[in-house]
């Protein structure tokens, strides 16, 4: 049986990374070439997923994040918010190509956000995230 960390060590880690990381002594020297090994992730931001955690169609919700991701088609990944435009409810759902709220009905669709199904007028806000070999990453 393998061991798989919680979510506290994952925060509690990646807090110590950043507070360590700010500490840095900062030299620009122009330098554009990566420091890292091939195969070592060098992607900004928190791990959301593995893109194999999302379904092709669909997508997953990040409650604590407050995102949605999606894969509209094989591929390509997209982020928006999870709070509904219309009352500000999390949204409950991803399915038949939309991301569902449960408060009043409104649906969004996964490739842009945009209003499917009122009662909401207005899209779902893009968020944006990084996508480096598996990783899904918030920016």
């Amino acid at each position: 049986m393998t061991h798989r960390p919680t979510r506290r060590t994952i925060l509690i880690a990646t807090g110590s990374a950043a507070l360590v990381a700010g500490c840095g002594e900062y030299d620009d020297n122009g330098d554009t070439s990566s420091d890292t090994t091939p195969g070592e992730d060098a992607s900004p931001g928190r791990q959301l997923a593995t893109t194999g955690e999302i379904p092709v169609g669909g997508g997953k919700i990040f409650r604590d994040e407050e995102v949605v991701v999606t894969q509209p088609e094989d591929g390509e990944f997209k982020a928006f918010s999870a709070i509904c435009t219309h009352q500000r409810c999390t949204v409950a759902t991803v399915a038949d190509g939309t991301i569902n709220c449960t408060c009043h009905g409104s649906k969004f669709n996964i490739a842009d956000g945009s209003v499917a199904s009122p009662p909401a007028t207005r899209p779902l806000p893009e968020k944006e995230i990084t996508v480096a070999g598996n990783s899904i990453r918030l920016a």
